[in-house]
């Protein structure tokens, strides 16, 4: 007869942060706000660019939202200025009178900004449930930090 040898059960070890567990964060996300964005119609890049403009406190000039996409994306600027065509062309975004020049949201730019933002807030809410507020901050000063390291080796290369 044999015996069987007992077993210590494993226990999954928890990751330290490096480029696979950040960058599996990052698309689980995005995968979420894409699922909300193509009940839209809208795509992930007219979203980053949709909310530089909701955000600026007065119509913000072209070349201040491009330069702000294109240092969050690492994108071509041509890219971005597609984006904000799309946008103007969707009435989502309009050039303001020449006495107040920039770019600002319309009323229907508004509106979907604010749907889609109420609803990944409330999608956000239930991620981030439950997870200490310190663990957080903690995470928020690391990946804060490998951001700007990240982004002075793009400017070295």
């Amino acid at each position: 007869m044999t015996t069987a040898t007992p077993t210590t059960p494993t226990t999954p070890t928890t990751p330290t942060v490096n480029g696979r567990v950040i960058a599996l964060a990052h698309y689980a996300g995005r995968a979420v706000l894409e699922r909300v964005l193509t009940r839209t119609g809208n795509t992930f890049n007219q979203s980053v660019t949709l909310r530089v403009v909701a955000i600026a406190d007065a119509p913000i000039a072209r070349d201040e939202v491009v330069a702000d996409v294109t240092g969050s994306l690492k994108i071509e600027e041509s890219a971005v200025q597609t984006t904000i065509d799309e946008l103007v062309a969707a009435k989502l975004v309009e050039e303001a009178p020449s006495d107040d020049s920039g770019l600002r949201l319309t009323p229907v730019g508004r509106d979907l900004y604010d749907r889609v933002t109420a609803e990944t807030n409330q999608i956000s809410a239930r991620i981030y449930a439950d997870i200490p507020t310190e663990d957080l901050a903690t995470a928020g000063r690391v990946l804060t930090l490998v951001t700007e390291r990240a982004d002075a080796e793009l400017a070295r290369i």
